[in-house]
């Protein structure tokens, strides 16, 4: 499970491939469903794993399909992803701040602090930060918890979440599926990732920045 974990934070697809072989769409809705379902865990890679599995479904200009299908993968992939954002939603209505308090060899499992910047998010985007946060690692994680914590009407909360899955899922999944048979994004694909994930938490560094900014004037 360690060596799974390990591959899967390195977006080692090939090698996932070749142990898990039909397992992968068992293993990818899981990562996906853990990072948007379990406040806990917020540190998994959705936006660049997104990306490359549809790189991993694309077909070679040959025609050879590629490992995954992207048909399974897709919707496969929305569910896991709504239904993680609800079950998150639930941990923070029944169990609301408490969380905050577990601890495991006396370190706190969950930081307070992203559920702090997760709630000026909120504020400074409203509802529609539902839909926009799933562009954001760890506010992505933190923000159906927030939600349930603020007891937001749960039918707002599930328009609107799944509105955000639909295009989290499909424009990322997608890009890499159209994009993965050009040579220098399969030879970079680290780099590619690490792209993706740059110009995801870019907004949150901003924020930061602006209302860094704004104390020290």
């Amino acid at each position: 499970m360690v060596e799974l974990f390990e591959h899967i934070i390195h977006l080692d697809f090939p090698w996932i491939v070749k142990e898990y072989q039909n397992a992968i769409y068992v293993v990818l809705f899981l990562v996906i469903f853990i990072e948007t379902g379990l406040v806990v865990m917020p540190f998994l890679p959705g936006d660049s794993l997104l990306f490359t599995a549809g790189l991993f479904a694309a077909p070679s200009l040959t025609g050879v399909p590629g490992d995954l299908n992207i048909l399974l993968l897709l919707p496969l992939l929305f569910v896991a992803a709504v239904l993680g954002d609800n079950v998150n939603y639930w941990i923070g209505r029944k169990l609301g701040l408490g969380v905050f308090n577990w601890k495991i060899k006396g370190k706190q499992l969950v930081k307070k602090e992203y559920l702090e910047k997760t709630e000026l998010f909120f504020e400074k985007n409203g509802t529609k930060a539902i839909i926009m946060a799933r562009f954001v690692p760890l506010v992505r994680t933190f923000t159906p918890f927030a939600a349930g914590v603020g007891r937001m009407n749960y039918k707002k909360f599930f328009s609107f979440d799944v509105i955000g899955g639909v295009l989290w899922i499909f424009s990322l999944t997608l890009a890499g599926y159209f994009l993965g048979n050009i040579s220098w994004i399969k030879d970079n694909i680290e780099k590619v990732c690490l792209g993706i994930i740059f110009i995801s938490v870019l907004p949150m560094l901003l924020s930061f920045l602006k209302s860094k900014r704004a104390k020290n004037a």
